[in-house]
């Protein structure tokens, strides 16, 4: 029989309750255990010690408030919750891809492109200058150049960063042709889009530094494709053309002008031949009216000798001498170049 409590009946029996044994009630172990891993859980995601890693920054927050920043290395601050830490990568190129996401970064790197997203589809897909239609995938690297302004002055940094991105490429594109776009046309435009997309960062205090944009694939929509591929073969048959045109113009152009040039230059050497000669001829007429003057049957007698000498050689001469036969004088002659 079970021992009688003193309230079952009007009589109380104490030796009875005495031979009860005394129980007491211990905490299990498994209690304990949680409370202690709950203590060294505390401790160590909530606790007073925080690492910083070198390209990281360390923003403290005290009662969800920023309140001081701390370098690389190892650091102490109030427990959870009063003050928490955020960890930046201050040091890190990030990228931002629109209009294709990266499946796998390989190798092979694998992505996906607007083709099988409604999203990115409408990401890429933009208005050109001349009212044509292209989808156009871009990257954006940057980096946190402020991490108080990137963490504290825009609620979700990233997509605000590429809604801006993809805003400012939409309004370059607008701008310009699509044969800027699908070719002469990109570094420009890469440019301004990184001009516009930091204008508008800094205007909106987001704390970040453009590093560089670049377009990735630039084509037309399928159902065009076709029509755009004859046009840019028809482009490049015309360019190709043109630059053969210009060989050949850049071939003739040189010859002709040395042709020119040593054309000149033989006018201008016979020129001086011919003046030359003519002070040469003149200088001797005057001398020899210098010695006309002085004994003019002289020099008139010397004068019609050297010409004689000069003319005669290239006729035939035959002397007729009435008691004598007939003389050949070029026979009698002696041999040209011979005295």
């Amino acid at each position: 029989m079970s021992p009688r409590r003193p309230h079952d009946d009007d009589t109380f029996d104490m030796d009875a309750f005495r031979r009860i044994p005394d129980i007491r009630i211990s905490p299990p172990k498994t209690v304990v255990i949680l409370i202690l891993l709950a203590l060294l859980a505390w401790f160590i995601f909530g606790g007073p010690v925080y690492m910083v890693d070198p390209d990281e920054e360390g923003m403290i927050q005290t009662f969800g408030k920023y309140t001081s920043s701390t370098p690389p290395g190892l650091h102490f601050k109030f427990p959870w919750p009063i003050q928490t830490v955020k960890l930046p990568k201050v040091t890190e190129v990030k990228r931002l891809e629109i209009g294709f996401r990266t499946i796998s970064h390989g190798p092979p790197a694998r992505y996906e492109d607007a083709s099988n997203d409604a999203e990115m589809l409408r990401e890429a897909q933009m208005l050109t200058g001349d009212e044509n239609v292209v989808n156009n995938s871009m990257i954006v690297q940057y980096k946190i150049r402020d991490p108080v302004m990137y963490l504290f002055n825009v609620r979700g940094p990233e997509d605000t960063l590429h809604d801006l991105a993809e805003a400012a490429e939409r309004q370059v594109v607008g701008n310009r042709p699509i044969d800027d776009t699908l070719t002469v046309g990109k570094t420009e435009i890469q440019l301004e889009i990184g001009e516009k997309i930091q204008s508008m960062a800094d205007l909106y205090g987001m704390g970040v530094q453009i590093i560089a944009v670049q377009l990735q694939d630039v084509q037309p929509p399928r159902e065009v494709a076709n029509a755009f591929k004859d046009v840019a073969t028809a482009k490049e048959d015309r360019d190709r053309i043109i630059n053969t045109s210009r060989g050949y113009q850049n071939e003739q152009i040189p010859k002709a002008r040395g042709m020119a040039a040593q054309l000149l230059r033989e006018a201008e050497a016979y020129e001086r031949e011919r003046v030359a000669r003519a002070e040469g001829d003149a200088a001797r007429f005057l001398a020899l009216a210098n010695e006309y003057k002085k004994a003019p049957s002289v020099t008139k007698e010397r004068l019609y000798l050297e010409t004689m000498k000069s003319v005669l050689p290239r006729f035939k001469k035959v002397i007729v001498d009435e008691h004598a036969s007939i003389v050949n004088l070029n026979q009698l002659a002696p041999p040209e170049g011979k005295q």
